[in-house]
């Protein structure tokens, strides 16, 4: 039945035909009780005259009415008149994927931006029990404002099971809105005529992501019977890279989607949009300074668990002093990811936050109390450090990771809600508002040292301590922060409170800090903590008392700031820092992490172990020395401390331990003695790299009132001399131990020594940001990666030629919550290769504790 122009379908009047399928016919009308335009879809005489199909089908309409998402059309009724049976939905103006891939290609950016925007929509449609089982571009919308909508959820069902539904029962969700589907776009599981959940539509969201990608489709072929045959048996061809940040992690994506076994596939569309929303935007990746120390955030891991714990049982237990009924409390964020600062809006309600998906490029948001979805500022680069009595924020712009939740940038002031920020000083790393909203108190850098300053130019306190979570008192006349003695090494510390005479109270040293607040009426400080072995804690604190456990929760709480009516405003946080290594001869690479915190992973020369520092909970306070095949074999512990080299007789594991000053050892792989590297006469050892033979080293240190440089060292301590000039901190040698790459103090670049002729160390022209990496085989070339961006670009560098080249780029096959790369150790095949990487996940809740 078709219907003219002017023909009244219930209160809409046709205006004219938008298309026809087998599926219904397809009008454009008006709605005159609105005044708006709308696209009516009339069902065919078959679909109408069932009653169970359209009981069910009126049950879908409703549910994805129900979701009201702005990445899926948007149904406003479903109704029969007369025995015609119709769909009223939003009109859409623009063309659908499918015309858009005819016309010519997609970019890598763009392609990601429509891919986040279907995976968006998937999500919502999967928490409402609804898979669309028919995913393809011909059901893709891209409207001319640049939105992504998809189309055809659930009106139509395969006729096989209108004949097995039985008619009318509702079974589950994963039976709503089953399709046909369309060869080519088919999971494995439908193809087969399995039964299938969301996880469906997400490989044939990897099918339409790897068309927007490539240009052709994942599975072609001549008939529908070969396409399915492909998709059970064969995997496409890689994609052409056209973008040289986002091809790689996006090709990763799609292969992700197009595992065969669904639980091999992303188990979620939130989480695959989750790792595309960094990639939508600006490309990952901020300089930092002090970048290339090893950052080693020494915080307690929770399992994923702990958040459901939180909600079973309540984050608050027990105070010490006595017991305490369990608090209240409201999760503000859904979507895991990095946070790193948060503070209440003068009216106590809203919610500013900086926060990462992936990456260490902040982005401001907020939370409004009448809409409770985090909204984007428009200020990215941007972390977010406090907010005034009058609505101002403080902010760092061109903000860059300095470690462990600490950022350097441009302190700046911008109204809450502009997108203009004034800036004020540079390499500043904290501040925070007085009561007054017009005074700021910050930490900057400046001469080798962190100063507190209160007001602006009033130096309060300073220190080579490292300083962070500065907070004004409510009355404004004290300032608490934490002082960290291993700068960007680890967050353990001690929390300090100083007043305007520069009196300092020192309330207790913890294994590690983050996050501190000042209670409402200024009497004590709220701050989290950990002592080893613990999970993070709040605790509280007044000067002249110890510091007591305020709470008892059933996770990791980081504590950002605290509301005139006692609320607190906290994270829920799970981070770890996990291995990577791909080993001689094999495509992948293999999860090596153990436990928690595995960091500073060395690869062998011949790339068949690692050595690792095993910084979980239950290592000792020097941590442990860890050794590991690369083909995941158990690890087995062989000393305390950090590692640096494994020796090429593959006997020795040489390491350090973080003591005062550091000691060297040399611990066997085998049976055998640990033998110390002696470091007499020396102020301070900080590096060594052992020679061929393991009998001797080059050793990079200072003596008392000198500056670093680089001796070669017997190990048996019966000689030592110099090879360098002052100025020089660390050294890397070449295979066969005749010259070495040499690291400049300040990281001020590197230089290549030849070990075999009395010479001056010779320049390398490296860009900004570089690390070594490791040496080929043959001594004739270097690696050097950027572990400020990600994926992070390794590069080759020709020591005959000086020309620099990509080598590879490398990642971790899930983004979501990924700080960055923190180390890379590449084996002397040029091939394999270990790297060290810090996953961080944070949930903001609201918690109001019981009174």
């Amino acid at each position: 039945m078709s219907f003219a122009p002017g023909t009244r379908l219930g209160p809409y009047e046709i205006l004219s035909q938008l298309g026809a399928g087998g599926m219904g016919e397809v009008y454009l009308a008006k709605d005159p009780r609105l005044g708006r335009e709308v696209a009516i879809k009339v069902l065919p005489a078959d679909l109408a005259g069932d009653a169970a199909s359209l009981r069910r089908l009126e049950r879908e309409a409703r549910t994805i009415a129900a979701i009201s998402h702005p990445n899926i059309l948007a149904i406003h009724e479903f109704a029969s008149e007369n025995g015609v049976v119709f769909a009223v939905t939003e009109l859409l103006k623009g063309e659908t994927l499918r015309q858009r891939l005819d016309r010519d290609p997609l970019s890598a950016r763009r392609a990601a931006e429509i891919a986040r925007g279907i995976a968006l929509g998937l999500a919502a449609a999967h928490e409402k029990g609804i898979v669309h089982r028919d995913l393809k571009p011909e059901n893709l919308f891209l409207t001319r404002d640049g939105a992504v909508k998809i189309l055809d959820f659930g009106l139509a069902r395969p006729s096989a099971e209108r004949q097995s539904s039985g008619g009318s029962t509702y079974t589950e969700p994963s039976e709503v809105g089953r399709v046909v589907g369309t060869a080519g776009y088919m999971s494995p599981e439908q193809v087969r005529g399995q039964p299938v959940d969301h996880r469906s539509d997400i490989f044939s969201f990897g099918c339409v992501l790897y068309e927007m990608l490539s240009g052709r489709r994942a599975f072609a072929a001549s008939s529908a019977a070969d396409a399915k045959a492909a998709i059970l048996k064969e995997e496409p061809p890689e994609t052409v890279p056209t973008d040289p940040v986002l091809s790689s992690p996006l090709e990763r994506i799609v292969r992700h989607c197009l595992e065969k076994n669904p639980d091999h596939r992303f188990q979620s569309a939130s989480d695959l949009a989750f790792d595309l929303a960094g990639l939508s935007g600006s490309s990952a990746g901020a300089s930092a300074a002090q970048g290339h120390h090893l950052r080693r955030w020494a915080r307690s891991a929770a399992l994923a668990a702990a958040a459901a714990a939180l909600l079973a049982v309540g984050i608050f237990g027990a105070r010490h002093r006595g017991p305490v009924a369990p608090a209240s409390f409201v999760q503000k964020t859904f979507q895991d990811q990095e946070i790193f600062n948060a503070r209440y809006a003068p009216d106590q309600k809203t919610i500013v936050f900086s926060a990462a998906p992936y990456g260490k490029i902040p982005e401001l948001y907020v939370i409004r109390p009448e809409y409770p979805d985090p909204r984007p500022l428009g200020l990215a680069h941007t972390h977010l450090l406090s907010v005034s009595s009058k609505g101002e924020l403080a902010v760092l712009t061109n903000a860059r990771l300095a470690g462990i939740r600490v950022f350097l940038g441009t302190l700046a002031r911008v109204p809450l809600g502009s997108d203009r920020p004034r800036e004020i000083m540079e390499e500043v790393c904290e501040a925070d508002w007085a009561p007054d909203g017009e005074n700021l108190a910050i930490i900057r850098f400046a001469d080798g040292q962190y100063r507190l300053e209160y007001p602006v130019g009033k130096v309060l306190y300073q220190s080579e301590d490292y300083l962070s979570d500065l907070r004004v008192s409510p009355g404004g006349d004290r300032v608490a922060f934490f002082a960290h003695p291993h700068p960007w090494f680890d967050d353990s510390g001690t929390v300090c409170i100083v007043d305007r005479t520069a009196h300092v109270s020192k309330l207790g040293d913890f294994f590690s800090l983050e996050g501190l607040s000042w209670s409402p009426d200024g009497t004590r400080i709220f701050f989290s903590a950990t002592n080893h072995g613990n999970l993070y804690r709040i605790f509280s604190a007044s000067p002249g008392e110890e510091p007591r456990e305020a709470f008892t929760s059933a996770g990791p709480l980081v504590v950002f700031d605290a509301a005139k009516d006692g609320r607190l405003l906290a994270m829920h946080w799970d981070t770890r820092i996990l291995v990577n290594a791909r080993a001689p001869g094999e495509s992948e690479e293999r999860d090596l992490s153990w436990l928690t915190n595995s960091a500073q992973p060395i690869i062998s020369p011949d790339g068949r172990a690692i050595a690792f520092s095993n910084q979980s909970e239950p290592a000792g306070p020097n941590y442990d020395v860890m050794l590991r095949g690369t083909d995941g074999s158990s690890p087995s512990r062989i000393g305390d401390g950090f590692p640096v080299q494994l020796s090429r007789d593959g006997k020795w594991v040489l390491s350090y331990v973080d003591s005062n000053p550091r000691r060297f050892w040399m611990y066997p792989r085998g049976p055998g003695q640990a033998q110390a590297i002696g470091g007499e006469g020396f102020e301070k050892v900080n590096a060594a790299s052992l020679f061929p033979d393991a009998r001797s080293a080059i050793v990079c240190a200072h003596e008392p009132a000198k500056d670093f440089r680089c001796y070669v060292q017997d190990l048996s301590g019966s000689s030592r001399r110099p090879v360098t000039p002052d100025g020089y901190e660390a050294a890397w040698l070449r295979p066969d131990g005749r010259a070495a790459v040499l690291q400049q103090t300040e990281f001020r670049g590197y230089a290549l020594l030849d070990l075999g002729t009395p010479s001056e160390p010779r320049s390398l022209s490296l860009g900004e940001g570089q690390t070594f990496a490791g040496w080929s085989g043959d001594g004739t070339s270097l690696f050097f990666a950027r572990l400020d961006e990600l994926p992070v670009p390794v590069e080759r560098y020709d020591l005959a030629t000086g020309k620099r080249s990509d080598f590879v780029r490398l990642m971790p096959r899930q983004l979501r919550g990924v700080i960055g790369l923190l180390s890379v150790s590449f084996a002397e095949d040029s091939y394999s290769y270990a790297y060290q990487y810090e996953r961080s996940l944070g949930v903001l809740y609201e918690v109001e504790p019981a009174r």
